[in-house]
Protein backbone atom coordinates (compact mmCIF):
# COMPACT_ATOMS: atom_id res chain seq x y z
CA UNK A 1 0.00 0.00 0.00
CA UNK A 2 2.83 2.28 0.98
CA UNK A 3 4.30 1.35 -2.36
CA UNK A 4 1.04 2.43 -4.34
CA UNK A 5 0.90 5.91 -2.44
CA UNK A 6 4.40 6.58 -3.34
CA UNK A 7 3.96 5.99 -6.65
CA UNK A 8 0.45 8.44 -6.23
CA UNK A 9 2.18 11.23 -4.98
CA UNK A 10 4.90 10.79 -7.62
CA UNK A 11 2.00 11.07 -10.51
CA UNK A 12 0.67 13.79 -8.83
CA UNK A 13 3.96 16.15 -8.44
CA UNK A 14 5.11 15.67 -12.17
CA UNK A 15 1.85 16.36 -13.84
CA UNK A 16 1.45 18.77 -12.00
CA UNK A 17 5.01 20.46 -13.35
CA UNK A 18 3.52 19.29 -16.43
CA UNK A 19 0.61 21.22 -16.57
CA UNK A 20 2.10 24.63 -15.08
CA UNK A 21 5.31 24.73 -17.92
CA UNK A 22 4.65 27.48 -20.50
CA UNK A 23 6.13 24.75 -23.31
CA UNK A 24 5.40 27.17 -26.15
CA UNK A 25 7.69 29.65 -24.69
CA UNK A 26 9.86 26.80 -22.88
CA UNK A 27 10.66 24.93 -26.10
CA UNK A 28 11.09 27.82 -28.18
CA UNK A 29 13.45 29.43 -25.71
CA UNK A 30 15.83 25.94 -25.40
CA UNK A 31 16.29 25.26 -28.78
CA UNK A 32 16.74 29.06 -30.79
CA UNK A 33 19.20 29.89 -27.44
CA UNK A 34 21.23 26.73 -27.14
CA UNK A 35 23.27 24.31 -29.01
CA UNK A 36 20.55 21.49 -30.27
CA UNK A 37 22.65 18.73 -27.93
CA UNK A 38 22.15 21.40 -24.63
CA UNK A 39 18.22 22.48 -26.21
CA UNK A 40 16.83 19.00 -26.14
CA UNK A 41 17.68 18.53 -22.41
CA UNK A 42 15.33 21.12 -21.97
CA UNK A 43 17.80 23.06 -19.30
CA UNK A 44 15.39 26.34 -19.38
CA UNK A 45 11.78 25.97 -17.90
CA UNK A 46 9.26 28.61 -18.03
CA UNK A 47 6.21 28.79 -15.87
CA UNK A 48 3.27 31.32 -16.78
CA UNK A 49 3.39 34.22 -18.83
CA UNK A 50 7.00 35.89 -19.80
CA UNK A 51 7.56 38.20 -22.85
CA UNK A 52 10.94 37.57 -24.82
CA UNK A 53 11.51 41.56 -25.66
CA UNK A 54 15.21 40.49 -26.29
CA UNK A 55 17.20 37.46 -26.12
CA UNK A 56 20.06 38.23 -28.60
CA UNK A 57 22.31 37.53 -25.96
CA UNK A 58 23.85 34.56 -24.80
CA UNK A 59 23.24 32.37 -22.28
CA UNK A 60 26.17 30.17 -20.43
CA UNK A 61 25.36 26.93 -18.55
CA UNK A 62 28.51 25.45 -16.94
CA UNK A 63 27.20 22.78 -14.91
CA UNK A 64 25.83 19.74 -15.53
CA UNK A 65 22.71 19.99 -17.65
CA UNK A 66 19.53 18.67 -16.32
CA UNK A 67 15.97 19.14 -17.21
CA UNK A 68 13.93 21.91 -16.33
CA UNK A 69 17.87 23.50 -14.26
CA UNK A 70 16.78 27.38 -14.83
CA UNK A 71 12.63 27.84 -13.25
CA UNK A 72 11.23 31.38 -14.59
CA UNK A 73 8.47 31.58 -13.03
CA UNK A 74 8.46 28.96 -10.27
CA UNK A 75 5.99 28.76 -7.69
CA UNK A 76 8.16 28.91 -4.32
CA UNK A 77 6.41 31.52 -2.66
CA UNK A 78 3.36 31.66 -0.92
CA UNK A 79 1.53 34.03 -3.04
CA UNK A 80 0.18 31.83 -5.89
CA UNK A 81 -1.32 34.64 -8.56
CA UNK A 82 0.52 36.25 -11.63
CA UNK A 83 0.23 39.74 -13.08
CA UNK A 84 1.37 38.26 -15.87
CA UNK A 85 4.41 41.23 -16.42
CA UNK A 86 7.42 38.99 -16.16
CA UNK A 87 10.14 40.03 -19.39
CA UNK A 88 13.71 39.30 -20.36
CA UNK A 89 15.41 41.98 -22.45
CA UNK A 90 18.84 40.19 -22.42
CA UNK A 91 21.45 41.73 -25.29
CA UNK A 92 24.89 40.95 -23.16
CA UNK A 93 25.64 38.04 -21.29
CA UNK A 94 24.56 35.67 -18.85
CA UNK A 95 26.46 32.86 -17.08
CA UNK A 96 24.60 29.96 -14.90
CA UNK A 97 27.24 28.12 -12.45
CA UNK A 98 23.92 25.50 -11.63
CA UNK A 99 20.64 25.31 -10.91
CA UNK A 100 18.92 29.28 -11.06
CA UNK A 101 15.13 29.98 -9.77
CA UNK A 102 13.22 33.02 -10.60
CA UNK A 103 9.56 33.47 -8.75
CA UNK A 104 6.72 34.88 -10.55
CA UNK A 105 6.13 38.47 -13.03
CA UNK A 106 10.12 38.74 -12.70
CA UNK A 107 11.72 41.12 -14.82
CA UNK A 108 15.27 41.13 -16.30
CA UNK A 109 17.36 43.58 -18.30
CA UNK A 110 20.87 42.92 -19.08
CA UNK A 111 22.57 45.54 -21.87
CA UNK A 112 24.41 44.68 -24.90
CA UNK A 113 27.93 45.43 -22.33
CA UNK A 114 26.40 43.70 -19.54
CA UNK A 115 27.21 40.20 -18.00
CA UNK A 116 25.02 38.74 -15.38
CA UNK A 117 26.20 35.31 -12.98
CA UNK A 118 24.34 33.50 -10.88
CA UNK A 119 25.98 30.72 -8.67
CA UNK A 120 24.52 27.39 -7.55
CA UNK A 121 21.30 28.05 -6.60
CA UNK A 122 21.11 31.68 -7.12
CA UNK A 123 17.52 33.01 -6.88
CA UNK A 124 14.92 35.81 -7.44
CA UNK A 125 12.07 36.11 -5.71
CA UNK A 126 8.71 37.50 -7.36
CA UNK A 127 8.22 41.02 -8.46
CA UNK A 128 12.10 41.60 -8.42
CA UNK A 129 13.72 43.49 -11.07
CA UNK A 130 17.16 43.07 -11.93
CA UNK A 131 18.78 45.95 -14.58
CA UNK A 132 22.40 45.07 -15.96
CA UNK A 133 24.17 47.55 -17.62
CA UNK A 134 27.67 46.76 -16.66
CA UNK A 135 28.38 43.61 -14.45
CA UNK A 136 26.05 41.90 -11.48
CA UNK A 137 27.46 38.42 -9.48
CA UNK A 138 25.24 36.57 -7.29
CA UNK A 139 26.70 34.25 -5.41
CA UNK A 140 26.01 30.40 -4.44
CA UNK A 141 22.81 29.51 -2.56
CA UNK A 142 22.01 33.61 -2.09
CA UNK A 143 18.36 34.86 -2.43
CA UNK A 144 16.87 37.76 -3.64
CA UNK A 145 13.83 38.45 -1.69
CA UNK A 146 10.05 39.43 -3.31
CA UNK A 147 9.84 42.93 -4.85
CA UNK A 148 13.56 43.54 -4.33
CA UNK A 149 15.58 45.37 -6.83
CA UNK A 150 19.09 45.28 -8.47
CA UNK A 151 20.21 48.22 -10.59
CA UNK A 152 23.82 48.20 -11.47
CA UNK A 153 23.53 52.15 -13.01
CA UNK A 154 22.39 55.60 -12.06
CA UNK A 155 20.73 55.64 -15.49
CA UNK A 156 21.05 59.13 -15.91
CA UNK A 157 24.00 61.41 -15.67
CA UNK A 158 25.08 62.73 -12.46
CA UNK A 159 26.69 65.31 -11.51
CA UNK A 160 28.44 67.60 -8.28
CA UNK A 161 27.23 70.77 -9.15
CA UNK A 162 30.03 72.66 -7.31
CA UNK A 163 33.11 71.34 -9.57
CA UNK A 164 30.75 70.20 -12.01
CA UNK A 165 32.63 66.66 -11.99
CA UNK A 166 30.33 63.76 -13.27
CA UNK A 167 29.88 60.22 -10.73
CA UNK A 168 30.24 57.12 -12.74
CA UNK A 169 26.81 56.26 -14.30
CA UNK A 170 27.74 52.67 -13.92
CA UNK A 171 29.25 50.05 -11.22
CA UNK A 172 29.57 47.03 -10.01
CA UNK A 173 27.22 44.95 -7.83
CA UNK A 174 29.22 41.31 -6.24
CA UNK A 175 26.90 39.29 -3.96
CA UNK A 176 28.74 36.76 -2.11
CA UNK A 177 27.85 33.71 -0.83
CA UNK A 178 24.71 32.59 1.28
CA UNK A 179 23.23 35.92 1.13
CA UNK A 180 19.93 36.17 2.43
CA UNK A 181 18.09 39.08 1.18
CA UNK A 182 14.81 39.99 2.44
CA UNK A 183 11.98 41.65 0.66
CA UNK A 184 12.36 45.73 -0.56
CA UNK A 185 15.77 46.00 -0.46
CA UNK A 186 17.09 48.11 -3.23
CA UNK A 187 20.94 46.98 -4.28
CA UNK A 188 22.46 49.97 -6.22
CA UNK A 189 26.11 50.13 -8.58
CA UNK A 190 29.09 50.00 -6.34
CA UNK A 191 27.40 46.94 -4.08
CA UNK A 192 29.66 44.30 -2.64
CA UNK A 193 28.71 41.84 0.41
CA UNK A 194 30.29 38.86 2.38
CA UNK A 195 29.70 35.79 1.93
CA UNK A 196 27.04 34.55 4.80
CA UNK A 197 25.37 38.19 4.70
CA UNK A 198 21.49 39.40 5.95
CA UNK A 199 20.16 42.19 4.74
CA UNK A 200 17.04 43.48 6.55
CA UNK A 201 14.06 44.72 4.50
CA UNK A 202 13.46 48.10 3.12
CA UNK A 203 17.34 48.65 2.91
CA UNK A 204 19.12 50.54 0.35
CA UNK A 205 22.53 48.94 -0.25
CA UNK A 206 24.83 51.18 -2.17
CA UNK A 207 28.71 50.53 -1.08
CA UNK A 208 31.14 47.77 -0.45
CA UNK A 209 30.61 45.99 2.98
CA UNK A 210 32.82 43.23 2.48
CA UNK A 211 35.35 44.53 5.15
CA UNK A 212 32.74 44.20 7.54
CA UNK A 213 33.30 40.24 7.74
CA UNK A 214 31.10 37.11 7.45
CA UNK A 215 28.02 36.73 9.46
CA UNK A 216 26.34 39.83 9.53
CA UNK A 217 23.17 41.63 9.31
CA UNK A 218 22.62 44.77 7.41
CA UNK A 219 19.97 46.95 7.28
CA UNK A 220 18.52 50.52 6.88
CA UNK A 221 18.64 53.39 4.10
CA UNK A 222 21.55 53.55 3.70
CA UNK A 223 22.55 49.81 4.88
CA UNK A 224 24.82 49.32 8.00
CA UNK A 225 26.05 46.91 9.99
CA UNK A 226 23.69 46.17 12.63
CA UNK A 227 25.06 43.17 14.03
CA UNK A 228 27.77 40.73 13.93
CA UNK A 229 27.75 37.19 14.92
CA UNK A 230 23.85 37.12 12.59
CA UNK A 231 24.01 34.26 9.90
CA UNK A 232 20.46 32.38 8.11
CA UNK A 233 20.97 28.41 9.16
CA UNK A 234 21.08 27.31 5.49
CA UNK A 235 22.21 23.83 6.21
CA UNK A 236 18.86 22.90 7.85
CA UNK A 237 17.00 24.71 4.85
CA UNK A 238 18.90 22.89 2.20
CA UNK A 239 17.16 19.87 1.58
CA UNK A 240 13.50 21.55 1.88
CA UNK A 241 14.70 24.27 -0.35
CA UNK A 242 15.52 21.61 -2.85
CA UNK A 243 12.65 19.89 -2.84
CA UNK A 244 10.46 23.08 -3.47
CA UNK A 245 13.05 24.55 -6.17
CA UNK A 246 14.70 21.69 -8.50
CA UNK A 247 12.46 19.46 -10.04
CA UNK A 248 11.79 15.98 -8.27
CA UNK A 249 10.85 13.32 -11.48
Amino acid sequence: MSFLKEKYRKFKRVFKIIRSVNWIKTLYFNFKKLPFSEAKKLPFFFYGSVKFTNISGDFILEGPLKMGMIGFGLLFEKMTRQRGIAEINMQGKMLFKNHAHFGKDVIIYVSKNGYCEFGDMGCLGSNVKLICTNRVVIGNWTGIGYESQLIDTNSHPMMDTNTKTHFPIEGEIKIGDYNAISNRVTIMLNTKTPNNCVIASNSLCNKDYSSLGENILLGGIPAKLIRNNFARDWESEKEMLKKYKILQW
